[in-house]
C-alpha cells in the first residue's frame, strides 16, 4: 500500500483549439496543461478532470493519447508519464425540488473508468441539456435520475461542494440528501465538502456519518489546483483503486483531508447583498443587522447551523483528520517570484507544504518568507471570514 495525493475537481477553461468549456475558468486550463501541472509542479498523483463530457474535450483526450505521453489502463483512468492518473469526469447540474416547493439546483461530479464510458454518458446527457459542449449546464435530470445514468456507464456520483449557497444539495435544495436520493442513497458513498466547510461542520449532520468526505480544489486556474486535496492509501493509481479508497474497501482509504480553514472559503458566512457586508453573528440571521435588509445569501456555516440534527459534533471513529492548510498563493507576501524560486529547488508544492524543513526554505527565500510559510503550515495565522463570493483573507 502506498500514500498518494488526489484532487478530484479540476475544470477545463478552453479546449486545445480555443473552444470555451468552463466560461469562468482560465484559458490555460486544458487537458494537457492540467496533466503537466500535476506532474511537474503540484505533485498530485491523481486528478479528476470534470469537464470531459464535452465533445471538444473528448477530441482533445483522443489527440493526447496519440502523443504517446499518456495511455489508458485496465483498471480505469489515463496515466500520464507514469506519474499522474487522470480520472475522466463530468460535473452535472441537476434540477431539484427545493425547500418549500421551490426550484433548486445542485452540482454533482461523476467519474468514469474509460474514454468509451464517458463518450456514452456524453451522448445520453446531451439529450437532457441545451449545450453539451459547455461545462455544468443545467440539465432536466434530478439527482435521483442522474445516478442511474451514471451507473449505466460504470461510473460513480459524488455530490459536489455540498453546502455552498447557489448550486448544492444542502445549500439551496434540501435539508437531507436522503430526501433526493431516497432508496438510492446507499449508492452515494462520498460527499465533497467544498471550500467553505470542513469535517467538523459536516459531521453535525447524522446522515453523513457513514459517508467519506473528500476535499478538492474546484480549480478554475492552474495555480489553484491542489488548493484542497486528499491523501489516500492505495495499491496503485487507477479509477478502481480510488473507488475502493472512497468506499474504504480492502485497506484502501482516505487517510487525511487537506483543506482551507473554512473561514477562507468565499461562502463561509452569510452575506448581505444590500450593504455588501459579511455577517458574522453567533446565530444565523435572515435580516442584516447592519442595514436591516432581508436580501441575504446564507453562508455554509449558517446553513449548517439551521439544518444540523446533532447536539454535539462527534465524528465517527474511522473519520480521517481534516488538516487545515493555507496554499502558498494565499500567504501574504509569498508571490509568484518566491513560489517559482521554491519550485525550482523543491520541485512540487506538495514537497514544500509537507516535507521541506524551515531551514531549507529559508535558504531559498530568506527567514521572513520561510517563517510565513511555516506559520501557515502549522495553522498559526489569523483569518478574516469570507462570504458572498469573496474569499477570506490571511491577516
Amino acid at each position: 500500500m502506498k500514500e498518494i495525493f488526489a484532487d478530484l475537481h479540476v475544470h477545463i477553461g478552453r479546449s486545445e483549439n480555443g473552444k470555451p468549456i468552463k466560461i469562468t475558468a482560465a484559458r490555460s486550463l486544458n487537458f494537457a496543461n492540467i496533466a503537466k501541472e500535476c506532474a511537474e509542479r503540484k505533485g498530485i498523483q491523481v486528478v479528476g478532470i470534470i469537464d470531459c463530457a464535452s465533445p471538444y474535450v473528448i477530441e482533445d483526450i483522443e489527440n493526447f493519447l496519440k502523443t504517446g505521453e499518456a495511455y489508458e489502463i485496465k483498471d480505469g483512468g489515463i496515466i500520464y508519464k507514469d506519474k499522474v492518473c487522470i480520472l475522466l469526469g463530468s460535473e452535472v447540474e441537476t434540477s431539484e425540488v427545493g425547500r418549500n416547493g421551490g426550484k433548486g439546483a445542485a452540482h454533482n461530479i461523476c467519474f468514469f473508468p474509460y474514454l468509451k464510458d464517458i463518450k456514452g454518458f456524453s451522448n445520453e446527457l446531451s439529450h437532457h441539456l441545451k449545450n453539451i459542449t459547455l461545462s455544468t449546464q443545467r440539465s432536466d435530470l434530478s439527482g435521483y435520475d442522474l445516478i442511474d445514468m451514471v451507473e449505466r456507464y460504470n461510473g460513480i456520483l459524488i455530490p459536489a461542494h455540498a453546502f455552498t449557497p447557489h448550486k448544492s444539495y444542502y445549500g439551496n435544495c434540501v435539508d437531507r440528501l436522503e430526501d433526493v436520493f431516497k432508496e438510492k442513497f446507499d449508492k452515494i458513498f462520498a460527499v465533497e465538502l467544498g471550500l467553505s466547510s470542513d469535517t467538523f461542520l459536516a459531521d453535525q449532520i447524522s446522515e453523513l456519518e457513514t459517508r467519506t468526505f473528500v476535499t478538492n480544489s474546484d480549480a478554475h486556474s492552474l495555480p489553484k489546483i491542489a488548493r484542497e486535496y486528499n491523501k489516500m492509501a492505495v495499491e496503485d493509481i487507477s479509477f478502481k483503486e480510488i473507488v475502493k479508497a472512497l468506499k474504504g474497501e480492502d485497506g484502501r482509504k482516505v487517510i487525511a483531508n487537506y483543506g482551507l480553514d473554512p473561514k477562507l472559503g468565499k461562502y463561509h458566512r452569510t452575506y448581505c447583498d444590500a450593504c455588501e457586508s459579511v455577517i458574522e453573528t453567533k446565530e444565523p440571521v435572515f435580516k442584516c443587522p447592519k442595514c436591516g435588509s432581508d436580501k441575504v445569501t446564507f453562508g455554509v456555516f449558517d446553513r449548517i447551523e439551521l439544518i444540523k440534527d446533532k447536539k454535539e459534533t462527534k465524528s465517527p471513529k474511522n473519520r480521517p483528520p481534516y488538516i487545515y492548510q493555507v496554499p502558498l498563493g494565499f500567504i501574504p507576501g509569498v508571490g509568484d517570484k518566491y513560489i517559482t524560486k521554491l519550485l525550482d529547488v523543491f520541485e512540487t508544492e506538495m514537497n514544500i507544504l509537507h516535507k521541506v524543513s524551515k531551514d531549507d526554505i529559508e535558504g531559498v527565500v530568506g527567514e521572513k518568507i520561510a517563517e510565513k510559510i511555516i506559520n501557515a503550515r502549522e495553522g498559526n495565522v489569523k483569518i478574516a471570514s469570507g462570504g458572498g463570493g469573496v474569499y477570506g483573507k490571511v491577516k
